[in-house]
């Protein structure tokens, strides 16, 4: 991946700016000091805490995208922090397995992980709200929510519970709606397959007729391979062509109705976290902001670059879903999500406060992105 260190918008500008301070006011701290101590006959002495974490993944290391992002966190931590806060990487399998991040971290096996929320389901319902829902929220919607909608601070509630705190770190966009070995024409074509996909999309699958079934990317191909799913969503062209999907299945569809967005995170062990001092604090949120701000640029950019790749080079069908289809997907998407609200109090607050932020965003939507990208296409379509 290249290395382009640039954060875009007014909020991560800030954080910066607020760093730049920090630090300045530190190194303006540090030269008294030295100042004071030879002017009085002693020897200046600074002591600086410095710490070294493992940050654990669900993804190949360097995989193109999830991995060259956590590492990327990584690397600006380190730089940003003139080698205070190190981390070492270890990608899916190294250290835990890729479904074990959530309780390494916890346990204090590592000090901080890259992964995404709606993994850990199991753990509590309310998780997957933090990185994607069916029928959910877009990139731009799911960042205004969590940073202006009340989003953080109900995350940082969830996951405390559980002695973690977390932020965004990465986001992959709207996803497509997965490889097929047939054809899907009807309701029917559904009925019986069994398919990996991840969070609550999965119930909504099942509801269809469908088996969910989920696994790590890792797994993936050879499952295809091997007929232990007949299909599979991942993330898009750019990652998907990477796993070669397309050497098995060749009908394509999209775009997905289950991850309009899909927020990865930089979660850390509590106590941990609670151990760095202020400026530390300061840029590690910098740093996640900062890859938050990267990663979906990267892969907008690349899905762009990597269809064509899929569609011309190795005769991929891509194909949208059938409009009942489509109809029934969101129709199943919102009972799912109404119904795990009522699984507990806290689930129930962040629906709440979840979905009126989505209506909110909808009903500006169509004088905003909406609008313009459906005027756009008719005028020059």
């Amino acid at each position: 991946m290249e290395r382009r260190t640039f954060v875009s918008g007014a909020l991560a500008g800030g954080v910066i700016a607020g760093i730049a301070g920090l630090i300045a006011g530190k190194r303006n701290q540090e030269t008294q000091t030295r100042e004071s101590a030879q002017r009085n006959g002693t020897p200046p002495v600074v002591v600086q805490d410095r710490f070294e974490w493992k940050m654990v993944t669900s993804w190949p290391k360097n995989f193109p995208g999830g991995g060259t992002t956590a590492q990327y966190i990584a690397d600006l931590i380190e730089s940003m922090s003139g080698g205070r806060l190190k981390i070492k990487l270890y990608g899916a399998g190294e250290l835990v397995p890729a479904f074990e991040v959530f309780d390494a971290v916890r346990e204090g096996t590592a000090e901080c992980g890259h992964s995404a929320s709606y993994y850990w389901v199991a753990k509590h319902k309310s998780f997957p709200f933090f990185c994607s829902v069916p029928g959910g929220l877009t990139v731009a919607e799911h960042n205004a929510w969590l940073q202006y909608g009340g989003g953080q601070e109900l995350w940082d509630e969830a996951y405390g519970e559980f002695g973690l705190k977390a932020f965004a770190a990465g986001n992959t966009g709207v996803q497509m709606g997965g490889w097929f070995r047939k054809p899907i024409h009807s309701l029917q074509d559904f009925k019986g397959i069994k398919m990996r996909i991840p969070g609550l999309a999965a119930e909504v699958i099942n509801r269809m007729g469908a088996t969910a079934v989920n696994m790590p990317g890792g797994e993936i191909m050879p499952s295809l391979e091997s007929g232990v799913i007949d299909a599979a969503e991942w993330v898009g062209p750019w990652n998907d062509l990477t796993f070669g999907f397309h050497k098995v299945a060749k009908n394509y569809y999209g775009p997905g109705f289950h991850e309009g967005s899909t927020c990865n995170e930089f979660m850390m062990n509590r106590g941990a976290w609670d151990k760095l001092p202020q400026d530390l604090k300061d840029i590690v949120y910098a740093a996640c902001i900062t890859c938050n701000n990267h990663a979906p640029a990267e892969y907008f950019a690349r899905n762009a670059e990597s269809l064509p790749i899929l569609v011309n080079k190795h005769r991929v069908e891509v194909r949208n879903y059938p409009q009942d289809i489509i109809s029934q997907m969101y129709k199943i998407s919102r009972e799912v999500l109404e119904e795990t609200a009522q699984e507990d109090s806290l689930t129930n607050r962040v629906y709440s406060n979840w979905s009126k932020f989505q209506q909110l965003s909808m009903n500006y939507q169509p004088l905003s992105n909406y609008g313009f990208i459906k005027d756009r296409s008719k005028a020059y379509n």
